[in-house]
């Protein structure tokens, strides 16, 4: 084996658990992973050997379960150590993990844990099972339940299978185990988000995240100096490959933020080098500098819009898409007055700010990339494990997802549809092989669902979805997931869902930032917030509808909006609206708010 620090390669790790062991025994006593401690108030810190020795002991209490290799085992955890080190211990005994979002609705849960018949369940905390026991019709094929929080005496009913995790470990301990594992074989089963159904559990092998995440790694020279800031669910396959097993590749440590609402504090402390994310933080960050900048004088805002192009300037010409302008040698004072404050907001040190899940906005993209941080879009699927595409520092067209990764093919094929196929391209899904064949032609081709174009070099452009495109009553085709992430630039607009199939015009259902909506309320309509009859004032409609058609300025005439629905209570996971990953669950919104929707188009015939 390679004994030196740096990256490991597929065939140096063998399988998942194969690339732990590799990167214990190259850098033992480096630091892997920090999580923040709320007993001491402070970030701990723990290095490889260290895991090495936590995953032995979990390993010894799995044993103990008489798991055999192939069983499936649940977590159900907010990202920590803890999910690392069962993921890990699983894996080296040939056992399956299936991960579970913490905050999903207690039913979904149950029917993960079902269909994929789990025999163990971590969890953090007795409260979290309980909630799935009452919607679950029956669990039974679970056998033990860990939980990670001590479980308290009371006078409550008290399932024999719970037991909290230090009973579970103590007196576990020996070596690390790692068993001989085809690196074909089944490493996990991961439900994908089900916005039009149940989800389906997408098997990935050993070899196809093991590929991704090498190949991934070689797309940004990432190395054992960074540090990744951790914030995405653990059960997100973008969060699992790219800030779990591609830090494992290249040795670098890896930082779990506390909280979304604590992000910003998080930044600044653990100041990371590398930063994975789906848009919406970006957008939160975007719409916090924009704000900001509206309170500030006129110079001052001046100078910012300068600042912005010169370095939009500067990245275009370093890209070698522009020429040289006069105003280039001005960006060192621009970097000094605006962009470095933008930069400690962010740590300090930020490299490489990753985007992926959904498309970014244009003006997001530029704003960041302006002021000198390096965001590069990419695309991927579960069912890719799931990188397919990402941008290069040195070859990034923001409105695009980048190039296929080393080893990935893609292509066009009929309909416009991007298909992809490589190592990565998972097993199929758990027990429905009709979705199988659906997904994975004759020829190995992923069919991703999404319509996208590509230019001479290779670059990629999404373009739609395929079954994501309302049919106006006059024939127009209108894309509702870029008009949703255009208006959605506003942070007046939390959450937006257009609508307009077989209808005369387009409508929207917004969910407004509440916040926002107060200050709008007061300083801008002179209404009261908080009366629940303001929101159906036409006066209010009206001034909404006017910021909504900003934001749609670029759009063509026949994509506008016309009525809106203004909403307060947010479309959560808990009411089924929404799924984990944040995606809207769009046919029963529309039957959610049937009536809203009706009324919209009331005295409108088609």
């Amino acid at each position: 084996m390679n004994n030196t620090a740096g990256t490991i390669t597929p065939e140096d790790a063998g399988s998942l658990p194969g690339l732990f062991r590799e990167r214990v025994a190259r850098t033992p006593d480096k630091a892997a992973y920090r999580d923040y401690d709320i007993g001491s108030q402070s970030w701990v810190t723990t290095t490889w050997a260290q895991m090495a020795n936590e995953v032995a002991r979990w390993q010894a209490a799995l044993r103990k379960e008489g798991l055999s290799p192939g069983d499936r085992v649940a977590v159900m955890l907010r990202n920590g150590r803890e999910w690392v080190v069962f993921d890990q211990a699983a894996l080296g005994l040939g056992l399956v993990t299936v991960p579970l979002y913490p905050e999903d609705r207690p039913d979904n849960a149950a029917y993960i844990i079902n269909h994929a018949e789990a025999k163990l369940l971590l969890v953090e905390g007795r409260r979290q099972w309980q909630r799935l026991e009452e919607v679950a019709e029956d669990l039974s094929g679970m056998q033990r339940i860990v939980s990670v929080n001590t479980i308290e005496e009371d006078d409550q009913p008290h399932d024999p299978r719970l037991v909290s995790l230090n009973d579970w470990i103590f007196g576990c301990g020996g070596e690390l185990v790692i068993e001989h594992i085809d690196p074909d074989s089944l490493a996990t089963i991961v439900y994908t988000s089900g916005t039009t159904g149940r989800p389906k559990g997408v098997m990935l092998s050993h070899r196809n995240i093991l590929f991704d995440a090498h190949s991934a790694s070689t797309c940004g020279e990432l190395n054992g100096d960074d540090v990744f800031l951790s914030f995405l669910p653990l059960s997100h396959t973008l969060e699992r490959t790219g800030g779990y097993y591609l830090p494992m590749v290249v040795g670098a440590e890896v930082a779990y933020a506390r909280s979304i609402p604590q992000l910003g504090e998080d930044l600044t402390t653990v100041r990371p080098t590398v930063l994975i994310s789906v848009p919406r933080i970006y957008e939160r960050v975007y719409g916090k500098i924009m704000d900001g900048l509206g309170e500030k004088l006129g110079v001052a805002r001046w100078l910012f819009r300068q600042a912005q192009n010169v370095g939009w300037r500067r990245f275009e010409y370093t890209q070698g898409r522009a020429d040289w302008s006069p105003l280039l040698p001005t960006w060192p004072l621009f970097e000094k007055l605006v962009a470095s404050k933008v930069h400690e907001k962010l740590g300090g040190r930020l490299r490489l700010a990753i985007c992926g899940g959904a498309a970014l906005s244009p003006p997001v993209a530029r704003l960041f990339i302006g002021l000198g941080v390096t965001v590069l879009q990419g695309y991927g699927m579960t069912e890719s494990a799931p990188v397919v595409t990402v941008n290069r520092p040195d070859d990034n067209i923001p409105e695009s997802i980048g190039t296929a990764i080393p080893g990935v093919e893609v292509t066009i094929g009929p309909s416009d549809e991007l298909l992809t196929r490589s190592p990565a391209v998972m097993l199929g899904y758990w027990k429905n092989e009709e979705a199988t064949r659906e997904a994975i032609d004759e020829d190995g081709w992923l069919h991703t669902g999404d319509k996208a174009s590509m230019d001479e070099q290779g670059h990629i452009f999404i373009t739609g979805r395929l079954k994501e495109i309302i049919v106006m009553a006059n024939g127009e085709k209108v894309p509702p997931a870029d008009m949703e992430m255009a208006i959605a630039i506003d942070g007046l607009f939390e959450q937006v869902m257009v609508i307009g199939e077989a209808k005369p015009y387009l409508a929207a259902l917004v969910v407004l930032n509440e916040e926002k909506w107060q200050e709008y309320a007061r300083n801008e309509l002179d209404v009261d917030p908080h009366d629940p009859k303001v929101l159906e004032d036409p006066f209010v409609h009206k001034s909404l509808l006017t910021r909504m058609a900003h934001q749609l300025r670029e759009f063509p005439g026949y994509a506008q909006i016309r009525r809106i629905t203004p909403l307060l209570e947010p479309w959560t996971v808990e009411d089924g609206l929404i799924t984990p990953t944040m995606k809207m669950k769009r046919a029963r919104i529309a039957r959610h708010y049937a009536a809203a929707i009706d009324a919209m188009y009331e005295g409108h015939a088609v």
